[in-house]
């Protein structure tokens, strides 16, 4: 039997959710899952529905709504993994700590703002199979300074500050900044990559394959 994925997409048009949830909606159903796509808030109401997922994949960022994510939590903390990039799944609900709980992470600032040139770098002592035999990789694209949970299985990370970007975060001094991680939320596998400010960054290698192999490892296929 086919794993059932449930992606739901909306919020802020700038990070072209709806691209974004094609994207995804094509590895996924290119990967054996049987993919239901929502762009209502809606979609996670429905506690039943959702315990019984493999996948969820949040794309939703910045959103005023105040939705009840209760089924949510309570799904991922059964066994339902839940994997996503960017704002639309570590800046969805800002108000919402649980979520961020459950997630790893929050945005806080992206200095220079989109088309920063930076290099994400992976963790080779990380032993994942999300990141393994990829190399080290350039990017154009805003670049996420991130509070993160501690818990977290960094996968891959990024340097600040960037040469030439100033913002107050410069007198602190180099920071490696995460990119990619894994964690667990209760039984759930959860996978974030914070690349993906437009649908082109997404849709390119090494992205699509870290996306697919973090898919299919927070659905324990």
């Amino acid at each position: 039997m086919a794993r059932k994925a449930l992606v739901v997409w909306g919020g802020w048009d700038g990070h072209q959710p709806k691209q974004v949830a094609a994207i995804f909606e094509r590895l996924l159903k290119q990967d054996g899952f049987d993919v239901e796509v929502s762009d209502s808030l809606n979609a996670f109401q429905d506690e039943a529905k959702l315990t019984a997922l493999s996948l969820i994949v949040p794309i939703w960022t910045m959103s005023g709504e105040k939705p009840k994510l209760d089924a949510v939590f309570k799904a991922v903390k059964s066994g339902v993994g839940m994997g996503g990039c960017h704002g639309g799944m570590c800046d969805s609900f800002r108000e919402n700590t649980e979520w961020q709980f459950m997630t790893g992470g929050q945005w806080v600032a992206h200095p220079g703002n989109d088309g920063v040139k930076y290099k994400v770098n992976i963790v080779k002592h990380a032993r994942s199979p999300i990141v393994e035999g990829i190399d080290d990789f350039d990017v154009a694209s805003e670049q996420y300074y991130m509070h993160v949970d501690p818990a977290v299985k960094v996968l891959a990370t990024t340097r600040f500050p960037t040469p030439g970007v100033e913002g107050p975060h410069v007198g602190n001094g180099v920071v490696d900044m995460p990119v990619v991680w894994a964690k667990t939320y209760g039984a759930g596998r959860v996978f974030y990559n914070s690349l993906g400010h437009h649908a082109d960054v997404i849709d390119q290698e090494p992205c699509l394959t870290i996306m697919r192999r973090g898919f299919a490892w927070a659905a324990k296929q």
